[in-house]
């Protein structure tokens, strides 16, 4: 099983690893556009005003514009830890025990906007680049990696039962029809349900931590749904959907 994360914007600092070395991440088929995207990134932070634009920044965001300035050269850190943020959060990897650990390296993954799939143990640096994100020039980020990043998750597909917990922007960057996929509703009183926005993330990062910890192997979306309820969710079911009732 993989359980397949979106990123963070917020990304923490620093790291104690060597620089990224592209060739030694996951799925060398996506290798040749994420150098062209970092490359593009590099060239992109010598100007303030269109890397603002490109990637919907402040002027008192340009810290970020620094990150990717120094994309060759900054520490790097497991992709794992790299990214903050109320799902992180609520995953919580770091407080897992040895054994859930292991197993939340081998099932985590993350879809990114500049490295396209990342593995839990992945080494990358503190970058800023969103899906939606429009480099100059450029087609949509969803235009570029779908070519190639749908190829390398239908074949993860067809060995592993994927769990997509990415959100809509970067679940367009590539697809994967035969996911299972998540909701969130919140269940009002009178029994009307609406859509949970914030905290939609951190019932994900709940969802995840169980996945990633459990002992079991879920196969289809009959055996998601029954981990999610053992840490005490409410799932329902229909087909590969699951949907996560939470209180309003």
């Amino acid at each position: 099983m993989i359980v397949l994360l979106p990123p963070s914007e917020t990304k923490r600092a620093g790291g104690d690893g060597p620089p990224l070395k592209l060739d030694e991440l996951g799925c060398p088929a996506l290798g040749p556009l994420r150098r062209e995207l970092v490359d593009e990134l590099v060239e992109l932070a010598a100007d303030r005003e269109a890397s603002r634009r490109a990637l919907g920044l402040s002027p008192a965001q340009d810290a970020e514009i620094e990150r990717n300035a120094a994309l060759r050269t900054a520490p790097t850190l497991p992709a794992i830890l790299r990214y903050t943020g109320v799902l992180y959060d609520a995953l919580d990897v770091g407080s897992l025990r040895a054994a859930e650990a292991a197993r939340a390296t081998a099932r985590l993954a993350v879809g990114s906007a500049l490295f396209g799939l990342l593995r839990a143990s992945d080494r990358i640096p503190a970058y800023r680049l969103s899906a939606t994100s429009k480099l100059p020039g450029q087609p949509s980020l969803a235009t570029r990696w779908r070519p190639v990043l749908e190829p390398v998750l239908a074949e993860l597909a067809e060995a592993e039962l994927v769990v997509d917990l990415r959100s809509g922007s970067y679940a367009a960057l590539g697809r994967v029809p035969s996911a299972v996929r998540v909701d969130v509703l919140a269940e009002h009183p009178d029994g009307r349900r609406t859509v949970v926005t914030h905290f939609n993330k951190a019932h994900k990062g709940r969802l995840a931590r169980a996945l990633a910890a459990t002992k079991s192997e879920p196969g289809d979306a009959g055996a998601v749904a029954a981990v999610a309820r053992r840490a005490g969710m409410t799932v329902e079911r229909s087909g590969n959907e699951l949907t996560i009732v939470v209180p309003a």
